[in-house]
């Protein structure tokens, strides 16, 4: 039998704020959260009304056993309900703060990721015909998703090659300190945005902090985190151009001139990727295998 035990409380980051129940253009949806605007999108581009409610306690819920194809880390609200990381954790806490679910603790290699075609979408190892993946070497970074959050793969991007989209939600890369535990979720900032076209798609990369990193309040846009990190989003974009290599495969690309993008950027991207994830769950857009539950 498969072990199953709560191994962590994601409360700390999350608890105490607001979520939203939904209504999408007046109509009642099946989800429990949503994407306040906070200020972000324009009046006129608004998908959502929200009546705020207070936010559950969220706890993460190992099922099987590590590096296993059949581990999962599920998500619970304070009732022990299932819950998606991906659906019913908001995205925006507003004043430029954001929710980021940690799929990859830093300096590990198991290729762990949000299965969004499961049933609550649990995070889970990615596999190849059957095995389990690793990148070849450790991220030197916190990476995961932002929450409510989807690259459109029918949506070709004029500003990046007109590639489409990875049919995923938005990746970032926390540059913190401290190492994250698996499912735990941060409150982040953004500082910068890379445009990495992965085999034609586009899978953007949002460099941010989390909120409770030492050097946070020093960092508020691309160019501090040079000042504070310095290096640091030239290894970040090398490693993610590079790490394919030792498979035999050609070296990822980087649109908007092979550099990162400001902050106000990210946040373009981030409105942008939202509206996508809430024309989606709408099913304005088809779904296709991506469970959205």
């Amino acid at each position: 039998m498969a072990a199953t035990r709560v191994i962590a409380s994601a409360g700390n980051a999350i608890g105490g704020t607001l979520l939203h129940k939904c209504q999408l253009r007046g109509k009642p949806q099946n989800l429990s959260l949503c994407f306040r605007n906070g200020g972000i999108l324009p009046q006129r581009r608004r998908l959502f009304t929200c009546s705020a409610v207070y936010n559950p306690q969220v706890q993460t819920k190992e099922e099987g056993q590590p590096e296993t194809l059949d581990y999962r880390v599920f998500f619970l609200d304070n009732s022990g309900k299932k819950i998606s990381p991906w659906h019913d954790i908001p995205l925006h806490l507003g004043d430029g703060v954001f929710n980021f679910v940690v799929e990859i603790p830093k300096e590990s290699s198991a290729k762990m990721e949000v299965a969004t075609d499961e049933l609550y979408t649990p995070i889970k190892q990615d596999t190849k015909k059957g095995k389990l993946r690793y990148y070849p070497y450790n991220i030197n970074w916190n990476y995961g998703l932002l929450p409510q959050t989807w690259e459109d793969p029918s949506h070709a991007n004029p500003e990046v090659e007109g590639a489409f989209g990875d049919n995923d939600p938005v990746d970032v890369v926390e540059i913190g300190e401290s190492r994250a535990r698996i499912g735990q979720v941060l409150r982040v900032k953004p500082l910068a945005a890379l445009a990495m076209i992965d085999e034609g798609e586009l899978d953007w990369k949002i460099v941010a902090i989390s909120l409770d990193d030492p050097k946070a309040s020093l960092v508020n846009d691309v160019n501090d985190v040079e000042k504070h990190f310095p290096g640091t989003l030239t290894a970040i974009r090398d490693w993610f151009r590079d790490y394919k290599i030792p498979d035999g495969k050609p070296a990822n690309k980087f649109g908007l001139g092979n550099k990162p993008a400001n902050k106000d950027y990210a946040l373009k991207v981030i409105m942008e990727t939202n509206e996508s994830w809430a024309k989606l769950v709408k099913r304005s857009i088809s779904s296709g295998e991506l469970s959205l539950v």
